[in-house]
């Protein structure tokens, strides 16, 4: 049977509060940062880690809730905590290959180089061995 709201102490529900809030914050600021950061390389950067930092306090908040509430340990909420951490970096990875692989491929100024290149600066094709 699921306690009212009103029924959790005040501890509990301001613990709730504060990583509600936390949680939020990070989210918007990972929203901020995806708005005003000019290029793509610079703006996937924020949105990830506000999602995973976010989802990581809006879940401790649920978590203290309910596990409150129901008056048992609610933990199956860890389950969503692990995918969003894991497929995060993961999407990060690979959206951010795939516009470097298309933006050297069409030659644009202003990609990141490779490791020790500058910026906008092309790779050097290595020679061929014709043995």
């Amino acid at each position: 049977m699921i306690q009212p709201a009103a029924d959790i102490p005040l501890a509990v529900a301001v613990a709730v509060a504060f990583f509600l809030l936390f949680g939020a914050s990070l989210a918007l600021i990972g929203a901020i940062g995806f708005l005003r950061l000019g290029t793509f390389y610079e703006r996937i950067h924020a949105p990830t880690l506000g999602t995973s930092w976010g989802i990581g306090g809006v879940m401790i908040a649920s978590m203290l809730y309910f596990s409150f509430s129901l008056q048992k340990p609610v933990l199956h909420e860890l389950l969503i905590g692990l995918f969003v951490t894991v497929t995060t970096p993961v999407t990060f990875l690979l959206l951010a290959r795939a516009a470097l692989y298309r933006d050297r491929t069409e030659g644009k100024n202003g990609v990141p180089g490779g490791i020790g290149k500058a910026s906008g600066e092309q790779a050097e094709e290595e020679p061929v061995d014709p043995s």
